[in-house]
């Protein structure tokens, strides 16, 4: 039975609203904070203080921004699914494409991750809605190879901590969390439902080290603890409608959020928002590749704060 712990209280972490924020990474790096803006295509990044999160870049990479990924080696950059492709920025903002378009024409990358074997997942998702997307993973040598075709929206995905499951979430039509076998070169087997997500749009997903999963849920102004087999083993309410992804920076859980398609939006609408929980994550897994260097390659916009 799930339920709310009366001590957790969630907090506003963010000075700035976002009209969609979405797909937090704590960095392992030097324990940084990245986090994507979709409506205006921006990577932030900053670092979280007494509690606060301190901004301290944003980068306008592309019209439909996804999921961003750290490289291994610090000060080596990010890759990031943006409008059909993959790319790779900087940190003095450059970006340079790491991937041709592989997203259909008229699709757009969306949510993603990295796996333990140094593996960056990344999904599309189709505007009208339609089963037609894909999910690809990409490793070292910078070449995606297409693991699950009939997707609708690529969202939420998390490993276990030995890399032989995945957890997903395609959101549409059917709500639910599934999982996946993984071998040891990607390729997936076993799909199976862990459970049917009820009262809202499961988006951003990710797991902590107990194997369990932490699912923000689009509309229902909550993120939600779930078992590996299913079980609901906690709702956190939220003062935001749509949350859209999670992080666990250690015990503090970052939710980012959005007010895109609020009427009235309130005042955590579109902030990343906080809340200590007992069991803490890992930071994001990176990507094992090598950054591209292309010659002559210049900044693109730097985003206001």
């Amino acid at each position: 039975m799930s339920h709310t712990p009366p001590s957790r209280t969630v907090e506003i972490l963010s000075d700035a609203r976002y009209v969609q924020a979405e797909s937090p990474r704590w960095d392992g790096r030097d324990g940084s904070l990245a986090w994507i803006d979709m409506a205006t295509g921006s990577l932030h990044r900053g670092r979280i203080e007494q509690g606060r999160v301190i901004p301290e870049t944003a980068v306008v990479v592309g019209a439909q921004i996804g999921a961003p990924i750290p490289l291994a080696q610090p000060g080596a950059g990010w890759l990031v699914g943006v409008d059909r492709r993959v790319v790779h920025v900087d940190d003095d903002a450059v970006v340079t494409p790491l991937t041709d378009d592989i997203a259909a024409a008229g699709d757009y990358m969306n949510d993603g991750g990295g796996d333990p074997a140094g593996r960056f997942w990344v999904g599309s998702q189709s505007m009208p809605r339609d089963p037609h997307c894909t999910l690809w993973s990409i490793g070292a040598e910078g070449i995606p190879v297409a693991r699950l075709g009939g997707v609708t929206v690529s969202n939420g995905l998390a490993f276990d901590r030995t890399g032989s499951t995945l957890y997903y979430i395609d959101t549409l039509p059917h709500r639910s969390i599934e999982a996946f076998d993984v071998a040891a070169d990607g390729a997936l087997s076993n799909r199976r439902t862990v459970c049917r997500v009820d009262g809202g749009n499961p988006d951003g997903m990710t797991i902590d080290l107990d194997g369990m999963l932490w699912v923000a849920v689009w509309d229902a102004a909550e993120v939600r603890r779930y078992s590996p087999d299913g079980a609901l083993l906690e709702t956190i309410s939220l003062p935001a409608k749509r949350p859209t992804a999670v992080a666990l920076v250690g015990t503090l859980l970052v939710i980012t959020t959005a007010s895109i398609g609020l009427a009235e939006p309130g005042e955590a609408d579109g902030a990343l928002l906080g809340v200590q929980v007992d069991v803490g994550g890992t930071p994001a897994w990176p990507w094992g590749g090598e950054a591209p260097i292309v010659r002559g390659a210049v900044p693109t916009a730097e985003a206001a704060l």
